[in-house]
């Protein structure tokens, strides 16, 4: 019991650390956080056709958006970061402290919560302020929110942090998943309507994370008939929380057999 609080204490203060850190840095505060938001303000005001009734672009794009939100804060940033800190040095140095890599990897689940809930809220302000977007009013539906978030945001950190060994360098890391999260969001109906995709893009697209979570999300901020314009014609939410979680087992069991503490 000891050993657990150890691991947790060591990891909390692990995650204010890195909360700390990623502050300073202009370059990622911008790209991370206020990112989507732009891209928000882009194709919100260049598309604003209705795809259905009700249902505007910019207001099916805000729903895409912050599942591709989870993606990028988790997934990308951690598979860029890590690679960073193992060629730095970092990694090793910690390796000398009484941290654990369960620690470090709490450090790493905290920040990416902590980042993921401001963006998220700055993406439903300026949705609901700027574009229209209708928030819930059903309860149910918050809750459909919220586990989403937590177990995209759980998917999304250990997937980071198992690709973050593929990588040869830290200085190649962003070559090397930056173009693999972008072909994702146009594969998974981010940035296009998924149904207006190819079929065999549709079905490359379903065996990804993403593509269920761009779908959840449509479910809680979209109408529930637009549901009929889905590809199987309802939302799968039980189906989405199936995928999830099998991702998650395989992104924590391959981020725990996979990770290193340096090159060597």
């Amino acid at each position: 019991m000891k050993n657990l609080k150890d691991t947790l204490r060591i990891g909390v203060l692990r995650s204010s650390l890195e909360l700390k850190q990623f502050m300073r840095q202009r370059e990622s505060l911008v790209f991370t956080l206020l990112f989507p938001v732009i891209l928000l303000f882009i194709f919100g005001s260049v598309f604003q056709d209705t795809i259905a009734p009700g249902v505007t672009f910019s207001q099916y794009f805000v729903a895409g958006m912050i599942a591709s939100g989870l993606v990028n804060t988790g997934f990308q940033q951690l598979a860029i970061t890590i690679p960073m800190e193992r060629d730095d040095g970092t990694l090793k140095r910690l390796r000398g402290t009484p941290m654990s890599v369960t620690s470090y990897f709490i450090g790493k689940a905290l920040l990416v919560t902590i980042l993921m809930i401001i963006q998220t809220a700055l993406l439903l302000f300026f949705g609901s302020v700027v574009f229209d977007l209708n928030l819930p009013s059903d309860p149910q539906l918050w809750w459909n929110f919220a586990w989403l978030v937590i177990l995209g945001s759980a998917c999304s950190t250990v997937l980071g942090i198992a690709f973050s060994v593929v990588p040869k360098s830290g200085r190649g890391a962003s070559a090397v998943v930056s173009p693999i999260v972008i072909i994702l969001q146009f594969f998974s109906g981010v940035f296009f309507v998924f149904t207006s995709l190819p079929d065999w893009m549709q079905q490359f697209a379903a065996l990804f994370p993403l593509k269920w979570l761009t779908q959840g999300m449509r479910s809680v901020f979209l109408p529930d008939d637009f549901a009929t314009q889905e590809v199987a014609q309802s939302w799968e939410i039980g189906k989405t929380a199936i995928v999830l979680v099998i991702w998650l087992i395989v992104g924590l069991f391959f981020a725990i057999r996979t990770f290193k503490w340096s090159r060597e």
